[in-house]
């Protein structure tokens, strides 16, 4: 949403304070989001000696996860708040600032951006955007204790594996839901697509689809419900239908309105298009993670994290180290 002129102004007004003179900046990075993607980056820049602020809006995506084996490193598997927990403290430990805020607008500055967060301005040389994307949960009660119990789950490719030959339904648009069946049909002979508002598919799904041994249920979800650790559905006719899992397939949000605003290049979907070092279109601004059009995976988002940092870091001024000042700060 555009800035209304008061919110524009208030933004560029100049600071009281004597350090924020012309050509002052703040951080030499404002990283936006404190999933896996931003602490991360978080962790490589303050390596780098730079002055990060890493502004966390909220829960991140990865802290629905109940348990992981898919993250490299962690065979006993890791949970995602306790995988979040590590980053942060290793990113605090080398320097990082992190802040409990909300961006609430973020303009192009001459010294590089301008944010406002928790009602005051902060100017950054570069922004990071790892603001992720926002799963769209089935209509029922307790959505997200059925995510922490695993009954609900969100990604085949991350868990997939686990599944081992239980009783699983997709719920989502037609066409969408066959594929993802199609996926989890790897890991089990019983698959279940239950469509989402309009049930039309291509014949060719529909024939692959059963020629995989996927049962197709046309018929409206009217409720769903979690209930004695499985997943009881019922549709339209009556029909009263239980699984050991089920996969929504019902779309996401890619928060990515920060950047687009700025000019930033999308797809049809909002994810941001990125260069081979997680640029943007606008000079300066950077993505990584989930925000970008790319595979939904942590180890991805942590991957493109480090290849982000090394380009902000090269892309800024050359830092030299002084020996009184980076001794007497430990660094």
């Amino acid at each position: 949403m555009p800035l209304d002129p008061d919110e524009y102004n208030a933004l560029f007004a100049r600071p009281d304070s004597a350090s924020a003179e012309a050509g002052h900046v703040d951080f030499d990075c404002l990283i936006i989001g404190a999933g896996p993607a931003g602490l991360t980056t978080g962790v490589y820049l303050s390596r780098f000696h730079r002055q990060v602020l890493i502004a966390d809006g909220g829960p991140s995506r990865a802290s629905l996860i109940p348990l992981t084996h898919n993250y490299p490193g962690f065979p006993p598997g890791i949970s995602g708040r306790d995988l979040l927990a590590r980053l942060r403290e290793q990113a605090l430990r080398y320097g990082a600032l992190i802040e409990s805020a909300r961006i609430e607008c973020l303009l192009k500055h001459p010294t590089g951006f301008v944010a406002q967060l928790n009602g005051r301005r902060v100017t950054a040389r570069r922004v990071v955007l790892a603001t992720g994307i926002v799963d769209t949960l089935p209509h029922m009660e307790g959505a997200y204790d059925a995510v922490a119990q695993s009954v609900i789950r969100l990604c085949a490719i991350c868990d997939g594996y686990e599944v081992n030959g239980d009783n699983v339904a997709v719920y989502g648009e037609a066409h969408c839901a066959i594929n993802h069946g199609l996926f989890l049909r790897n890991f089990t002979d019983r698959v279940t697509v239950l469509v989402h508002g309009e049930n039309e598919a291509c014949e060719a799904a529909v024939a692959v689809a059963r020629h995989a041994g996927i049962h197709l249920v046309g018929d409206r979800v009217e409720h769903i419900e979690m209930r004695d650790e499985k997943v009881q559905v019922t549709t339209c006719t009556g029909e009263s239908l239980c699984f050991d899992i089920v996969y929504p397939s019902l779309g996401s949000h890619i928060a990515s309105e920060l950047a687009v605003q700025l000019g930033a290049e999308a797809d049809e979907q909002g994810a941001l298009k990125v260069d081979a070092r997680q640029g943007t279109s606008v000079e300066g601004l950077y993505a990584v993670g989930d925000v970008v059009n790319s595979l939904k995976q942590i180890s991805v988002a942590t991957g493109q994290a480090a290849v982000c940092a090394t380009a902000v870091h090269n892309s800024l001024e050359v830092r030299l180290w002084d020996r009184a000042r980076d001794k007497k700060h430990g660094v």
